[in-house]
């Protein structure tokens, strides 16, 4: 790259459009990018062309290769001849192609197995700039994060598994493990009545689940896992005189015995920010669990159950309106 040519040979605002205007900034622009990098984990280098000798190279790629000096050398002294000829195949690549091409390299640098991200760019027709940037522990931290979800879908799935047997012929809904709906409605009659007996009031709580980016594409299986999720939450955190049911595909609901709107609300927010923080995992892959609430009271938002219920679905529509994952009251009326 020619830095004193012409500046209408170059596109305005580029960086070469600059350095052609300011030559006698060049070199200080170009060696502070290369200090700018070197605290970002990554290393530059220049080589020539037709030996592959390095005729710069930044300090730390001793470092990473692991030897005195980097400078005056050659893949070939440095390296295995296998390692050398695919290094040498992608630079011959990146000449003919005259663009920025990055390439994934592993190589074994005193009996040790090493990968790191190589960008490289042609410098006219001698030159070849490249940037190394080591991968390995962080290759390293990828294979512990698969293999710990692997091990959290196993004990998911046996947990399902068991939950199921113990369940069959309960009545339950199979994939949740909850109630379904005709027990919701039984339960939420007679929690009208008591109530208004006993003149308390109760919380009721319509849930939804949300449209997650990581499970489109992954079909029934991936609502199936959200599902058993939203089931495995809501009874670990639901008391024996609360009921928790599957009142629709992606619907559940919640009464809560003699809790108030406020009390509700605070305990519904707790419970969204557990199934924020839970791990689904589906083939290795956390699809993450996001969940709009919609909360109304008894008596203050409505006294009967149609309104009620409806109270808390226009609460839960709005709340996944607003982006999802996350509570909201039920309006009140005044009059």
């Amino acid at each position: 790259m020619d830095i004193t040519a012409d500046p209408s040979a170059t596109q305005p605002g580029s960086l070469a459009h600059w350095l052609a205007g300011h030559a006698d900034l060049g070199g200080d622009a170009l060696a502070g990018l290369v200090a700018l990098i070197e605290p970002l984990g990554s290393q530059a280098a220049i080589k020539t062309v037709a030996n592959s000798r390095y005729v710069f190279a930044s300090g730390g790629l001793a470092q990473l290769f692991e030897c005195e000096t980097v400078l005056g050398h050659t893949d070939a002294e440095l390296l295995r001849p296998d390692e050398t000829t695919a290094l040498r195949r992608v630079e011959q690549t990146v000449m003919a192609q005259r663009h920025p091409v990055v390439s994934e390299h592993k190589l074994e640098i005193n009996g040790r197995r090493r990968e790191f991200s190589v960008t490289r760019l042609a410098l006219g027709q001698e030159f070849l700039l490249s940037v190394w940037h080591e991968r390995t522990e962080e290759r390293h931290r990828e294979s512990h994060l698969q293999r710990a979800l692997a091990q959290i879908e196993q004990q998911q799935n046996a947990i399902e598994q068991i939950r199921r047997e113990l369940q069959l012929g309960s009545g339950r809904d199979d994939i949740s493990g909850l109630y379904m709906r005709p027990q919701f409605d039984d339960q939420l009659l007679r929690e009208i009545d008591l109530s208004s007996r006993e003149h308390r009031e109760f919380a009721l709580v319509v849930i939804a689940l949300d449209a997650l980016p990581a499970a489109v594409g992954l079909g029934d299986e991936a609502q199936q896992r959200l599902l058993e999720g939203i089931g495995r939450m809501l009874r670990a955190n639901t008391r024996a005189m609360d009921s928790a049911c599957r009142i629709g595909v992606q619907r559940f609901a919640v009464l809560l015995s003699g809790v108030g709107l406020a009390t509700a609300h605070a305990r519904m927010e707790q419970l969204r920010r557990q199934c924020a923080a839970q791990i689904v995992v589906l083939n290795g892959q956390d699809l993450g669990l996001s969940i709009s609430m919609g909360v109304s009271s008894f008596p203050h938002t409505a006294s009967r159950q149609e309104e009620l219920v409806a109270a808390s679905e226009a609460a839960v529509h709005e709340a996944q309106r607003r982006g999802g994952n996350q509570v909201v009251l039920a309006s009140i009326a005044f009059g």
